[in-house]
């Protein structure tokens, strides 16, 4: 049973940064695809980015205009940890943030974007950025 850990959200000013990081509790998290979500209330949770268990491949929400160049996903191994830089924030970009672990398929080739296909969450953390 892997349990992820969310934090770094907070209150930010349009233009700035944060940084978001997922710790994992066990070391099989090494061999899963990870992934970032966003949920704002109403609305459905939304992929945003994707990192395959050797850091290799990424893959970033090609839908959320704007999202590209400002966000980046990375892990660090040794630390069981997964990181979310955002950069030129939004008020759109407003949400709690989600890590998720793709525990079915280790050593995947291949970067889920599906939100069911994630099987171990987060609890989130809130985001917000002010206009």
């Amino acid at each position: 049973q892997v349990q992820l850990v969310e934090s770094g959200g907070g209150l930010v000013q349009a233009g700035g940064s944060l940084r978001l990081a997922c710790a994992a509790s066990t070391r099989t998290f090494s061999t899963y695809t990870m992934g970032w979500f966003r949920q704002v209330p109403g609305k459905e949770r939304e992929f945003v980015a994707a990192i395959s268990w050797d850091g290799g491949r990424t893959a970033y929400a090609d839908s959320m205009k704007g999202l590209k160049g400002r966000f980046t996903i990375s892990r660090d191994i040794v630390k069981n940890t997964v990181y979310l830089q955002m950069n030129s924030l939004k008020p759109e970009d407003t949400a709690v943030y989600y890590c998720a672990a793709d525990g079915r398929r280790p050593l995947s080739v291949v970067i889920t974007t599906t939100l069911r296909e994630y099987d171990y969450w987060g609890q989130g953390t809130q985001v917000t950025v002010s206009s």
